[in-house]
């Protein structure tokens, strides 16, 4: 439930960039259910006001200043500290590790900064009210990633937010290579455990990254380590 009242929202902005998150304020300022309390150009200041003050929801860029905490960490933070709080994720590059790492540490709703402001205002509201919120583009890379890594919480927030159903992405022979390649074997031992050329077996672990948005070995290691760690 919100913090506040039954139909009204209030709302903080994160962004290391002024002009942008005084335009998202202009922007919500006309939506009469939704409030903003507080704008930030740091995770520091934004922990600091909510430790005055709770909000609903978090509109926050995962992208923040080098000297700042990472993305993943302060939804993480934000998750523990204040759980009544929502995150919702505005930024201008995703994958789908990325989207599954940031839901399984505690973020109620992705959105690409390439969509207008109607599209925020409908993630908002959608999270405020308790429903996950994705684009509808980013849904069917997820299912891949559940089979692979078990993202065993998602669906259990997911709701109506998105009408599209959870598409695999990986093949099954996909997600049998990639889950012997984080057992340690190498692609030999891979292709001789399925009676597979090894070629076949490199080109399959090859799909499986570029669905997933992963480019090489250390990326899916770091993610997989990442995402066990943030359960």
């Amino acid at each position: 439930m919100p913090t506040s009242t039954s139909n009204m929202y209030t709302v903080m902005l994160l962004d290391d960039h002024e002009m942008v998150r005084q335009g998202i304020e202009l922007g919500l300022s006309k939506e009469a259910d939704l409030t903003v309390i507080g704008t930030f150009g740091t995770g520091r200041e934004l922990l600091d006001a909510l430790a005055r003050r709770p909000a609903d929801v978090v509109v926050m860029d995962f992208i923040l200043a080098p000297s700042d905490n990472d993305g993943l960490s302060l939804i993480q933070a934000l998750n523990r500290r204040f759980s009544r709080c929502r995150p919702l994720i505005v930024c201008s590059h995703y994958t789908p590790a990325t989207v599954s790492l940031s839901l399984k540490a505690g973020c109620w709703g992705i959105l690409g900064k390439t969509q207008n402001l109607t599209e925020l205002v409908t993630a908002i509201r959608t999270v405020a009210q308790g429903r996950i919120y994705l684009q509808p583009c980013m849904v069917p890379a997820l299912q891949g990633i559940q089979s692979v890594l078990d993202v065993a919480n998602m669906k259990s927030k997911m709701d109506v937010s998105t009408s599209m159903q959870l598409n695999a992405c990986l093949t099954p022979k996909e997600q049998e290579v990639l889950r012997c390649f984080l057992d340690g074997m190498s692609v030999n031992s891979i292709a001789a455990k399925f009676s597979r050329s090894a070629s076949t077996i490199s080109t399959q672990k090859q799909s499986a990254y570029r669905k997933l948005g992963i480019r090489s070995d250390s990326e899916l290691f770091k993610f997989t380590h990442q995402f066990r760690g943030t359960g």
